[in-house]
């Protein structure tokens, strides 16, 4: 891959863009004040901020000595050995892959309805799913820096409108309720209030649902300037800048809609973001914040390309299936971008988007929402296994005794890693909620199967090629940059 071919900036761009503040704002927080916790969403998002920042402590450890195009997945190898890590490297590009289309369906759904609000041209959400994966593959076939320009411009427009939104609110001292500091007080993440009925489960994984991605700044230590440096610095940044806006932004839409923002949020959905904004800087922000929306979810999707492109260029490479180094290990060679991979990975999208279309399903009831919890629970699997693999890392291999300590590299990860098998663990209990209409559909049962299957057959590959062949075993999650290795 082409080396130093982006910077910090760069790398926090393109983490936060495949974070998707717009899309996890306005898509998210409804669900959550509406359905969740209520009036408690602040607290949740500064709860799911803390528990990620202690995540992101060990995580950014084993970023100093590993630096993987397949991120968890070569992190995984090297803490708890080839079998699981293959078994995170199967469910990571999973995700990745499934993310993408996701998204689309999300970017498709809204394209359809802004072009409709704003033009009355009802144009059908088919054609605005695959502009988007075209434009998607075109964009990132060339160098990468083309790819972060593009998401850092849609970036800093999204976070523009919701900030604007969000500061008008403060400056006016609230709405018709003031504030509301109170639905910051950090027992509100754990009940409900201002609801008859809500389900705090839901509320805490729509939180953490809306992080996703985040980790991504890993993924592009092969390609960053100082990746050692970089890499830990991105995702710190990342994780606890995009936390603190997300708990302020819900906190001013709380206070915007006063303590009706849960009747608003679960009868009229993104109208809780939509009635402040026109009614305190007026009806051509509405306007804007559609149109935002729709390039937001974009640059997401885009971002989404990325991540998936590069864990089918690390499996790849490795050439554990014969004849995949020679086709998804391959890079571009002027723009050192996985260009085959990426064009699998365009091709994957489509075949998905017409899967759902054919079967007569919503772009956003089942693309969107299906394909999210599907890559969601097989990621926060992959997030806890992640946590406790820095333990095996530093303290059972004892790799690295410069960096090890009892809280980076030992408590830290302990509590994110039992955090996250909480946040597991809420998803199952809650992803009927999650999945809303969709939770009819065939797909929705057949999710827990899904994951089981890809983690069975992980290790299972591990293990045929620790038997029949253990040159290639060994090299499962090992074609990284090591600090003994050097630079090509």
């Amino acid at each position: 891959m082409k080396k130093d071919a982006v910077g910090l900036v760069g790398v926090i761009f393109m983490a936060v863009a495949t974070a998707a503040p717009i899309t996890a704002m306005t898509g998210n927080v409804p669900i959550v004040v509406g359905q969740g916790n209520g009036l408690g969403v602040p607290a949740a998002y500064l709860f799911a901020t803390v528990v990620l920042t202690i995540f992101s402590v060990g995580y950014t450890a084993m970023a100093k000595h590993i630096t993987a195009a397949g991120a968890f997945y070569g992190y995984i190898s090297h803490g708890l050995g080839q079998v699981v890590g293959m078994v995170a490297g199967f469910l990571a590009t999973m995700a990745y892959v499934v993310f993408e289309a996701s998204i689309i369906g999300f970017f498709a759904y809204q394209g359809n309805l802004t072009f409709k609000d704003l033009t009355g041209a009802d144009i059908h959400w088919l054609w605005f799913a695959m502009f988007g994966l075209a434009l998607n593959a075109v964009l990132t076939y060339f160098d990468i820096n083309l790819t972060a320009k593009v998401l850092g411009l849609f970036l800093i427009t999204e976070i523009f409108m919701l900030g604007l939104v969000a500061v008008v609110t403060l400056v006016n001292g609230g709405g018709p309720d003031g504030l509301m500091a109170e639905t910051l007080n950090p027992a509100n993440a754990f009940r409900v209030t201002g609801l008859e009925a809500g389900a705090v489960g839901l509320g805490l994984f729509m939180c953490f649902w809306s992080w996703v991605g985040f980790e991504s700044t890993a993924m592009y230590g092969e390609e960053s300037r100082e990746p050692k440096k970089i890499i830990p610095i991105a995702t710190l940044v990342s994780v606890v800048g995009i936390g603190l806006f997300y708990t302020f932004v819900s906190w001013m839409t709380v206070a915007a809609n006063g303590t009706k923002a849960p009747e608003i949020a679960s009868t009229q959905f993104a109208e809780i973001f939509f009635i402040p904004t026109r009614e305190m800087v007026g009806d051509w922000a509405v306007s804007l914040f559609q149109i935002l929306i729709l390039t937001g979810s974009f640059a997401c999707s885009m971002a989404f390309h990325n991540c998936a492109s590069r864990y089918l260029y690390a499996l790849g490479r490795e050439d554990l299936i014969p004849g995949t180094a020679r086709t998804l290990g391959r890079t571009h060679a002027k723009h050192g971008s996985p260009h085959l991979a990426g064009f699998v990975q365009t091709g994957v999208s489509v075949v998905l988007v017409l899967l759902f279309f054919f079967a007569g399903m919503d772009p956003y009831v089942h693309i969107y929402t299906l394909l999210a919890v599907l890559g969601t629970l097989a990621i926060l699997i992959v997030q806890t296994l992640c946590s406790f693999s820095v333990i095996g890392y530093f303290h059972v291999k004892k790799k690295h005794p410069e960096t090890a300590n009892v809280w980076r590299t030992l408590i830290a990860p302990l509590v994110g890693g039992l955090s996250m098998a909480f946040v597991v663990l809420l998803l199952f209990q809650n992803q009927k909620a999650a999945a809303g209409d969709a939770a009819e559909s065939a797909l929705f049962g057949a999710i827990p199967w899904i994951v089981l299957g890809l983690a069975v057959l992980g290790a299972g590959l591990a293990l045929y090629l620790k038997t029949r062949n253990p040159a290639k075993y060994e090299l499962i999650g090992r074609i990284v940059l090591e600090d003994t290795v050097e630079r090509d």
